[in-house]
């Protein structure tokens, strides 16, 4: 028997990687002879680079400007002449405590750092995994540090983090990196929120990044203010669908170079190698933290079970917690499904011991399927 295992991560708890370990343990248990194929996936946001990793490509390391201007070591992929850089490990909400202070301040810079490394090491592709982001700067200083010099009424440029906006009066593009004229610029957004309004990503999105009723006027108004000048500068309307992920990044990318945003999951899986798994295995395990309603908008496991589906290859889910019904799930051609609520005596094991149970309830389900 022919096994893939391509799980996203149990948020918290377990990398892909490691989940996919796990099952692989619960497979093999019941499969001796199972040869086993692990392809963790990631949807563009946190995992996305071990799942790149994985899979083969390079890692590379570069000393670049974090969040709050202090340096961080930062990993990101090379494959031949495509990188996949995750923005998170430059810019990301888990490297500084979100206060509304923090929300005002925060800046992609780092982020830009690592594209222009991308771009040194010869990159014609770049794929910007855009998740955990502690920024919403709408990607101003991912682009100053690639050259865009952003300024003030006086010429002086603007702070940086998303409340310098306020004070944007110009944009010099003429230093801007002319490198990202060439290079294939694609960025993973599941979200389909826009920049700006109830919906954008100050209104949905920075709440969980410090932000308070004080500060998000402030924010709203600065993208307002960032949105209007990216137009007269440009000619691009930046107000789209997507453009109001981690903080706006990809709007400042959509004005000054010719980025794309994609699914994230569509993305990745090229990346990874998951459909070519897929024509050579005869069942396929899958599974996150969780399998609910929000899994149904693009999610990575149920991605790949469509695609298992599609090929006319059986699916078998492991997950912390299912809330999504069996009819549900058997639309995506999950045949059996298993939660590590189901194995464990109490709630916290599943936390404290998600490995051991991800491979407890996996040789369970496969015994009962």
């Amino acid at each position: 028997m022919r096994v893939v295992i391509a799980p996203d991560k149990f948020k918290g708890t377990l990398s892909s990687v490691e989940a996919a370990a796990a099952m692989g343990e619960g497979v093999l248990a019941v499969y001796p002879d199972a040869v086993v194929t692990a392809v963790p996936v990631a949807d563009g946001g946190e995992g996305t680079l071990d799942a790149a990793l994985t899979a083969g490509a390079q890692p590379r390391t570069a000393r670049v400007r974090g969040p709050l201007g202090r340096d961080v070591t930062a990993v990101w992929a090379l494959e031949g002449h495509t990188a996949l850089i995750e923005t998170a490990r430059a810019s990301g909400l888990a490297l500084l405590e979100p206060t509304p202070g923090t929300a005002l301040d925060a800046t992609s810079y780092g982020s830009g750092q690592l594209i222009g490394e991308a771009l040194d090491a010869g990159a014609r592709t770049i794929i910007l995994g855009i998740g955990g982001s502690a920024m919403t700067d709408g990607g101003s200083g991912a682009l100053a540090a690639l050259g865009l010099k952003i300024l003030d009424r006086d010429g002086v440029p603007v702070p940086p983090g998303g409340a310098g906006l306020m004070h944007a009066a110009s944009l010099d593009a003429a230093g801007l990196d002319p490198r990202l004229a060439e290079v294939d610029l694609r960025i993973a957004a599941d979200v389909t929120n826009p920049l700006l309004g109830r919906v954008g990503t100050v209104a949905v999105f920075s709440g969980q990044k410090g932000a308070g009723p004080a500060e998000m006027p402030v924010l709203e108004a600065a993208l307002t203010n960032w949105a209007e000048l990216l137009k007269s500068t440009t000619g691009v309307d930046v107000d789209v669908p997507g453009a109001g992920a981690a903080g706006g990044f990809p709007s400042g990318f959509l004005a000054f170079t010719g980025a794309s945003l994609n699914p994230g999951f569509e993305l990745l899986s090229a990346f990874t190698g998951l459909d070519a798994a897929l024509t050579r295995c005869d069942l396929v395990l899958t599974g996150e933290g969780s399998l609910d309603e929000q899994s149904r908008y693009g999610k990575a496991p149920l991605a790949v079970a469509a695609r298992a589906r599609d090929a006319g290859i059986p699916v078998v889910a492991v997950a912390g917690r299912i809330t999504l019904t069996p009819d549900q799930l058997e639309e995506y051609g999950i045949v059996a499904a298993v939660s590590l609520l189901d194995v464990v005596q109490r709630p916290q094991d599943a936390m404290e011991q998600a490995a051991k149970y991800v491979a407890q309830a996996t040789r369970q389900v496969l015994e009962g399927a």
